[in-house]
């Protein structure tokens, strides 16, 4: 599956998870399925959002709060997170946190009411949870459909609080995916953690300049208030 097309089905996809409904759950599965409307209410009242700051600012607040940016971060460094000093972590964890956050901004996120879905399952294994769910895309022209695909979305618990680490679309799982891609800016920059930080930084800037200046189109065209 090319990344582009990967990518924004991993934007749809985070769109529906939290609006499910699952009869006869265990206790367990009721309160994931409770925390998931909660965050869902948030999740479709800023997608729905019209002004674009304010639904930048809404995502962002809910990545923040819901989203295991730190977990994902150390997975998709895998080995060479290893080889940093806890500094270099730091830098790192700090660098993708704002890389996902720049990245999502690249992509449409006006959705309507386009997707529905199925629950087929949810498991709750020892705080290791999965959700699985089939989804249809409806409303929009058959060569931009993405239709029937079964998603699984993987959630941890950190003492009492549900966080995502992973959705996983079909043998496609988005931190591996991630975990491929900086694993070859690593080798392109001769495995030295140094420049390799250098290089990321230049990346995550250059998506936060080319975000800022999608916003002052955005005013300039006098949609901002």
């Amino acid at each position: 599956m090319k990344s582009k097309t990967f990518l924004q089905l991993i934007i749809y996809c985070f769109s529906i998870l939290w609006c499910f409904s699952v009869s006869a759950m265990s206790p367990q599965e009721q309160e994931i399925k409770n925390w998931a409307q909660s965050r869902g209410n948030e999740l479709l009242a800023a997608l729905k959002e019209n002004d674009l700051p304010k639904k930048y600012k809404m995502l962002d607040d809910l990545y923040g709060q819901y989203v295991d940016s730190d977990y994902i971060a150390r997975f998709v460094m895998g080995k060479y997170w290893r080889k940093m000093t806890a500094s270099e972590q730091q830098t790192f964890q700090s660098l993708f946190h704002r890389y996902a956050l720049a990245l999502y901004k690249t992509f449409p996120l006006d959705f309507g009411n386009s997707i529905s879905f199925n629950i087929t399952n949810v498991r709750d294994e020892n705080g290791r949870i999965s959700v699985y769910a089939q989804i249809h895309q409806q409303n929009i022209s058959q060569e931009d459909a993405l239709q029937d695909i079964l998603v699984e979305f993987n959630i941890r618990r950190e003492g009492t609080t549900l966080l995502l680490t992973d959705i996983k679309i079909a043998e496609s799982s988005l931190s591996i995916a991630y975990r491929n891609k900086f694993y070859q800016m690593m080798i392109e920059d001769d495995e030295e953690i140094t420049w390799f930080l250098e290089d990321f930084e230049v990346l995550v800037q250059s998506m936060e300049t080319k975000n800022d200046q999608k916003l002052e189109l955005y005013q300039d065209a006098g949609n901002y208030m």
